[in-house]
């Protein structure tokens, strides 16, 4: 976003103290004239004609270099006023407009002293207090600008730019409220104030009044409708807002006015990223670079860009970048402890987010993050104690809350856990898939005798084959259950007691008088550990097709094992998840037959899958989850890492052993070798992150043992 300090260039003085001859006075005074009444060549020409018979006429070189810097030409107005205060060393006017191209030139110390010169002439000096608040405002030392400003305030109650630059720096510093204020005040004096108006609405959208910062912007715009910078600000209000493709048209507007704006490339890239147009959004975060190579905003976004595109080694390096510029930024110190987290590095995530939150202590983000890298290293108790913290500074977060809620259910704090869990619809990742019917959501509290409920799937298949064990004892209240299910476990699901019409996403819904999906109903049946209606087997196979399927296999003395050794591609966990087949090698030197349950193969496997003489598969023939319950239904046991199939041979009561990595979902709770969910599951746990080797041992182990083979 934009927050521009109302610059001071153009507030040069040239009412200058000077007793020169009378002729060379006359001449320099119809200068002055020229040059209010904007005739600035004829102004010029006077001033170096006098230069060029009294070089040291120090009147005219401060003229002239007021003349030359608004000309543009910042060194040549440097010069100018240099030579001028050779002359006249104690002329405060001067000091301060040399300041003041100093600052232009981005020469902020420089022109810190040049100012302090000036008050040390005239302390009383409020255009000296305010410029100097301009140059302590690029050095980044906001609170003495606050100071500066508020002096010169005091000199001059009615000092409209102060009050706008003082807002400006009071934001910097985080300080919302107070930095509206300020506008505000600045309104009162100028209510045409375009700058006050924009940057007013950036302290709108930080304290969320979105609404509000969008009626600032357009009141700015209204005035000047080419004010690329009320562009830029609007559009943050939008990208707040998530009105992205909004955002994204006040943007290219913005760029359409100010093609090489760093600022809006950036929060350009931000909207793309949002948009998940994320090659696009590195190309702009990269113009903006272009633009402004020591940029540590875009450097630090576009570590945030190469994160989402998981080029995690690029995005430390992004990260690393802006911190040689700024060591203390905050944002860069948090982005990178994400590329760390992601790389596995989670020590060294740590030690970045500690750095983040010392440089901003309030950085909901940088502990939330370092929350879930605790809850990462099994470091519970310190995630929850970081995740309350986060919940102290934004009790709206809910991300943290949707993260207390894993990390409780993770350690049976059930109870409390399906409670938070209800904040997944609040979060970014769901909330677009949260059901809004008119009729009310049912959690456990009043009678549903008589009437009908919608009790609908979310997430995954093995969320719906996992959690739909509620629906007999939804209908067991003398309800009427309507269960809604992907397609592809349709068919399983007529085997489920309590179901009264089973219907797909997108169907007609017949009349229902409530709803609730089906991983609220662990709140509305208040489940604790002791309390998980743990009976199977609640699904299973149709007989007739349990029949065919021992067909297709045929007779066998050895055991039949199933195996599932990768899960969905596109689901988040996967690569935690999944392994390859090779990974199972040492189970193919067992006398068993394995019967592959995966309804399609990686390429990286399917060569080894064509090499195993003892490794049956089916592939496109097990057409859905009844094809697959049939099947199962047929085997001596079920090995799986952690998928859809896991789930359903625990719903039938099949012997299955599930394999597990080091941080697991938190329905696998922690560090148990069996499951309160499925009374016939096994688990076996990985001892070291990406360390599936010594659990395919363990298998092997038992599957000789469990056999005898």
């Amino acid at each position: 976003m934009s927050n521009n300090p109302n610059s001071a260039l153009g507030r040069e003085r040239a009412d200058l103290p000077s007793q020169p001859p009378p002729a060379l006075a006359a001449l320099f005074a119809d200068g002055v004239k020229l040059h209010r009444a904007g005739r600035m060549a004829e102004a010029e020409n006077i001033c170096r004609t006098i230069i060029a018979a009294h070089p040291d006429h120090g009147d005219s070189r401060h003229l002239l270099g007021i003349i030359l810097h608004q000309r543009g030409d910042l060194g040549g107005a440097v010069c100018q006023l240099e030579l001028a205060l050779q002359s006249n060393p104690d002329n405060a006017v001067a000091l301060s407009n040399c300041g003041i191209v100093l600052h232009a030139l981005g020469r902020f110390t420089a022109a810190l002293m040049r100012y302090d010169c000036a008050l040390a002439l005239r302390p009383d000096y409020a255009e000296a207090h305010y410029n100097r608040g301009n140059a302590l405002y690029g050095l980044e030392r906001f609170d003495d600008a606050v100071a500066s400003f508020d002096r010169a305030l005091s000199l001059r109650p009615a000092y409209a730019e102060a009050f706008c630059n003082r807002g400006v720096a009071l934001y910097a510093l985080r300080r919302f409220e107070e930095a509206l204020a300020s506008y505000d005040r600045a309104l009162v004096l100028r209510p045409d104030y375009i700058e006050a108006l924009c940057n007013r609405g950036n302290a709108l959208s930080a304290l969320k009044r979105f609404d509000e910062a969008l009626k600032s912007c357009d009141r700015a715009l209204a005035l000047r409708p080419d004010f690329a910078e009320a562009l830029c600000n609007r559009g943050v209000a939008l990208q707040a807002m998530e009105r992205f493709d909004e955002a994204l048209t006040d943007y290219e507007r913005a760029l359409a006015l100010r093609p090489g704006y760093a600022e809006v490339l950036r929060n350009r890239a931000a909207t793309l990223q949002a948009l998940e147009r994320l090659d696009e959004a590195l190309t702009s975060c990269d113009q903006a670079l272009a633009v402004q190579p020591s940029s540590v905003e875009a450097l630090s976004n576009r570590g945030v860009i190469l994160y989402a595109l998981k080029r995690f080694d690029e995005a430390l390096t992004s990260c690393d970048r802006a911190l040689t510029i700024r060591p203390d930024f905050a944002e860069a110190h948090c982005y990178r402890g994400n590329a760390l987290h992601a790389l596995k590095r989670s020590g060294e995530a740590l030690a970045s987010y500690d750095r983040a939150l010392a440089a901003r202590p309030d950085y909901a983000e940088a502990l939330y993050n370092r929350s879930v890298t605790l809850y990462r290293l099994k470091r519970f108790d310190e995630a929850l104690a970081d995740n309350a913290r986060v919940l102290a500074i934004r009790p709206d977060y809910a991300e943290a809350h949707f993260n207390e809620a894993c990390c409780r259910l993770t350690t049976g704090d059930l109870f409390r856990g399906w409670q938070k869990y209800e904040w997944r619809w609040q979060t970014r990742e769901q909330k677009s898939h949260q059901r809004n019917y008119t009729q009310p959501l049912w959690l456990g509290s009043g009678e549903i005798a008589g009437e009908s409920i919608l009790l609908h799937a979310e997430q995954g298949f093995g969320d719906t084959i996992q959690f739909c064990r509620y629906v007999p004892r939804v209908a067991e209240r003398g309800a009427r259950v309507i269960l809604e299910v992907q397609e592809p476990l349709q068919g399983l699901m007529r085997s489920l007691p309590g179901v009264a019409q089973i219907v797909l996403p997108g169907d007609p819904l017949p009349d229902f008088d409530r709803h609730c999906p089906l991983l609220s109903l662990p709140l509305a049946f208040a489940t604790t550990l002791e309390t998980i209606p743990a009976a199977t087997p609640y699904l299973s196979a149709p007989p007739h097709l349990a029949m065919e399927w021992s067909a297709r296999l045929g007779p066998g003395t050895r055991p039949r094992v199933g195996l599932v050794w990768s899960g969905r591609p596109a689901q988040k966990n996967d690569h935690n998840r999944s392994i390859g087949l090779g990974a199972l090698s040492p189970l193919f030197e067992l006398n068993a037959t394995y019967v592959s349950l995966q309804p399609y193969i990686r390429d990286d496997d399917a060569a080894m899958l064509h090499e195993c003489g003892n490794l049956i598969h089916f592939g496109d023939q097990l057409k859905d989850f009844t094809d697959t319950a049939a099947l199962m239904s047929n085997l001596d046991l079920v090995v799986s890492v952690d998928t859809a199939v896991a789930h359903l041979a625990g719903a039938l009561a099949r012997p299955v052993w599930i394999l597990l990595p080091y941080i697991t979902d938190w329905r696998w709770l922690v560090d148990r070798n069996d499951s309160p969910w499925y009374p016939t599951a096994r688990l076996f746990r990985q001892d070291e992150p990406q360390e599936w080797d010594g659990v395919v041992a363990r298998i092997r182990t038992a599957l000789q043992t469990a056999f005898g083979i």
